[in-house]
């Protein structure tokens, strides 16, 4: 670590171990929050830079019957949003909802909640995650209802959702946390302008255990509508997965594969469908099959005096396969670790992007649709982040 990133990490490591200041309101109901440092570090690009990345504030509640949560972050002015004047410039819910439990097995949640597709809650281990958040099936939040209901070793969900969360503060169309299908900025070539609605969705998924791992598999399923603004035509947006998760002891593994299919009616090419989130839009490959794969190892107990936990080592990669011949295919393979020092968590991750419209200078507006920088590009990234 560069001496002026030890200089101003020291004092914001010192605060960070501060009491706690989560309040709690009720005996049902909690208020916090995150305070989140960012450091990247790319010579090949020039890049060294530290600085405040995220405060979030939250809200869960939690009774006998009734549930709900809320979540909303502050991004601006730090790298790689020092295009805009002030921290706060940009902002956006991550969740809003509300739920009723029926009993123990069985709850209805409405509002911003998130869509049961594939792996749960997360791709990977990683904290930076996976190309499935890029192409719009990962950590996925939008405005509608889920009914979830466990029925002995087997978990059913289902989710109809009217549309995308509502738009936040920014300077691009791409104003939400979740990437989700956007109309595109102006200056994205070969852009398009859809909104996706009514989007149906079926998750079931059953505990398997196969010797010493305890696990689950599952199939997911999901259907919406593509509506163009300039053609004023209806396409489809339709994607399946099959995922498997597991643990044997300290070791960890996830594996997904999913086939997403979209049929835009844009007015030029069909070929490509515009996303966009945290303050940005870019083009994706219409169709496509999407694989990743995610090995763990946590390590049990604590280290240097207590002062470490919760330390995790992990390895994933993942891959867009485009059913475009001309289309280049886009890869993401990230090594990492994570670990708890103090009350302060901590993600140290070595990333790698191939045709990654994050990563290695490629191409941001096609990446993930032609592609970009044909070529392995790497980074270092760490998050330090104090919740409360």
């Amino acid at each position: 670590m560069p001496a002026l990133a030890a200089g101003l990490l020291s004092p914001v490591l010192i605060g960070f171990s501060a009491d706690a200041l989560a309040v709690k309101v009720t005996d049902n109901l909690d208020l916090g929050g995150a305070l989140r440092v960012r450091l990247d570090n790319d010579p090949g690009r020039g890049v060294h830079e530290i600085g405040l990345d995220t405060v979030m504030f939250s809200a869960k509640y939690d009774s006998d019957s009734w549930i709900g949560a809320a979540r909303y972050r502050f991004y601006g002015k730090s790298y790689p949003y020092q295009y805009v004047r002030r921290f706060g410039d940009i902002s956006f819910a991550e969740y809003a909802w509300i739920g009723y439990k029926f009993d123990s097995r069985k709850q209805l949640q409405l509002g911003l909640n998130q869509v049961p597709f594939g792996l749960q809650p997360y791709y990977s281990s990683t904290f930076y995650e996976t190309l499935g958040n890029v192409i719009g099936l990962e950590d996925v939040w939008q405005l509608g209802a889920k009914y979830i209901q466990s029925v002995d070793d087997w978990n059913f969900q289902f989710g109809y959702y009217v549309r995308a969360a509502w738009p936040g503060a920014g300077t691009s169309n791409g104003s939400t946390y979740s990437i989700v299908v956007t109309p595109a900025d102006p200056g994205v070539a070969g852009g398009s302008r859809n909104d996706e609605r009514g989007l149906a969705i079926a998750r079931a998924a059953r505990k398997v255990d196969i010797g010493h791992l305890k696990g689950e598999a599952g199939v997911s399923v999901m259907s919406s509508s593509l509506y163009n603004r300039d053609t004023h035509r209806y396409g489809r947006r339709n994607a399946f997965a099959v995922h498997y998760a597991a643990n044997q002891g300290p070791w960890g593994v996830q594996l997904q594969y999913a086939r997403q299919q979209m049929s835009p009616r844009n007015p030029g090419d069909n070929g490509t469908v515009s996303f966009g989130g945290y303050d940005g839009s870019f083009n994706v490959a219409s169709s496509g099959n999407f694989y990743t794969g995610d090995l763990s190892y946590s390590l049990p107990g604590a280290y240097a005096g207590g002062w470490i936990s919760g330390m995790k080592l992990y390895a994933n990669y993942s891959l867009y396969e485009k059913s475009r011949n001309d289309f280049r295919n886009s890869q993401r393979f990230i090594l990492g670790t994570s670990f708890t020092l103090k009350k302060v968590w901590i993600a140290v991750e070595w990333l790698n992007g191939r045709n990654d419209p994050y990563l290695g200078g490629s191409s941001y507006a096609q990446s993930a649709a032609a592609g970009g920088i044909n070529g392995w590009k790497g980074q270092f990234y760490t998050n330090i982040g104090y919740y409360f």
